[in-house]
């Protein structure tokens, strides 16, 4: 029985939305997933009776405490080890569960993940994978989202062979495109770091290198299916993604298309390289949300990505 762990306490509606969101999913979980709910019993309890469900489905561990989105993460980890992340990361190292997601402190996810789980060998920075929305049915991926905002050539490598696991294993994307995100398409283009890193890319046979992309071609899937780059540009990319969906929602243009940016559609961005699967998701998120987060990270598992990982990594 796999069994997946969420945060209660984290977000800024919690324990209510990631209860009613935790809900959610376990009506579309396949009978081989159980959800490990971390937080306030009693609080739980209060929603679940609310909401006319059966909470004996899940397993519940208890705790009232947890890591506010002002407080300094590696301080508060250390200081509230009943707090529901750092809990959270010692059942996820122990094998208690699986997997483990969080709308909560990014900091003290990331702390948890580095910290308790580490990364697994032969990884030299991890990375956050996001995925943006294209005008085909199929996303892409962008990596890195913003845990590193200066990246070397080789971590930017390291990048494409988890971008390109990730897209062919989650989703389905077999051999894919694997580009550096820059400011032309030829290879002399680009700053110092993307023009070191363009002739080990050219090199590798890792991954699928289709040479560099440009910012128009993003959201175009013709062209490319994971794109590379340092945490610096992608969090800029992605952000700028969020601000436009959020443009057109505020001039009341309604389209399908723009939907696909919708932060609730994923629900949360996998930490990769580390030696076990950690979703963070959005501090704002809405049941909606939470459910794509733990539906995602069901995926995750099922697919047995931390395996397919150490295998590329082995010396």
């Amino acid at each position: 029985m796999m069994k997946i762990g969420i945060d209660i306490m984290g977000g800024d509606f919690a324990p209510e939305v990631t209860v009613l969101g935790s809900i959610l999913a376990q009506k579309e979980l396949p009978h081989d997933a159980k959800l490990v709910l971390i937080g306030d019993e009693n609080k739980i309890n209060q929603i679940v009776t609310r909401e006319k469900f059966d909470s004996t489905l899940w397993e519940i561990v208890h705790t009232t405490d947890f890591i506010g989105m002002g407080e300094h993460p590696s301080k508060a980890f250390a200081q509230k080890p009943d707090a529901s992340i750092p809990v959270g990361f010692n059942l996820l190292k122990s094998k208690q569960i699986d997997a483990f997601a969080s709308a909560g402190s990014t900091g003290a996810m990331m702390v948890g993940a580095m910290i308790v789980i580490k990364l697994i060998p032969g990884i030299i920075r991890p990375s956050i994978a996001t995925i943006m929305a294209t005008d085909s049915n199929v996303p892409s991926v962008i990596i890195d989202a913003g845990i590193n905002p200066d990246a070397r050539p080789d971590v930017l490598i390291q990048y494409g062979i988890l971008g390109s696991l990730y897209a062919q294993h989650v989703f389905n994307i077999q051999n894919p495109r694997v580009a550096l995100l820059n400011i032309g398409s030829e290879e002399e283009k680009g700053n110092l770091v993307t023009k070191a890193a363009y002739p080990i890319f050219k090199d590798t046979k890792a991954f699928n290198f289709v040479g560099n992309i440009e910012g128009h071609d993003i959201f175009f899937k013709e062209k490319v299916d994971v794109i590379v780059c340092d945490g610096f540009v992608g969090n800029v990319v992605l952000k700028a993604a969020e601000a436009f969906y959020h443009l057109v929602k505020k001039r009341n243009i309604d389209d399908p298309f723009f939907e696909k940016f919708n932060f609730e559609t994923y629900g949360g961005t996998p930490i990769l390289g580390i030696d076990s699967i950690a979703i963070i998701g959005h501090g704002i998120s809405t049941p909606l949300a939470i459910k794509n987060m733990i539906l995602h990270t069901y995926r995750m598992v099922k697919v047995g990505l931390i395996d397919k990982i150490k295998e590329a990594f082995q010396p």
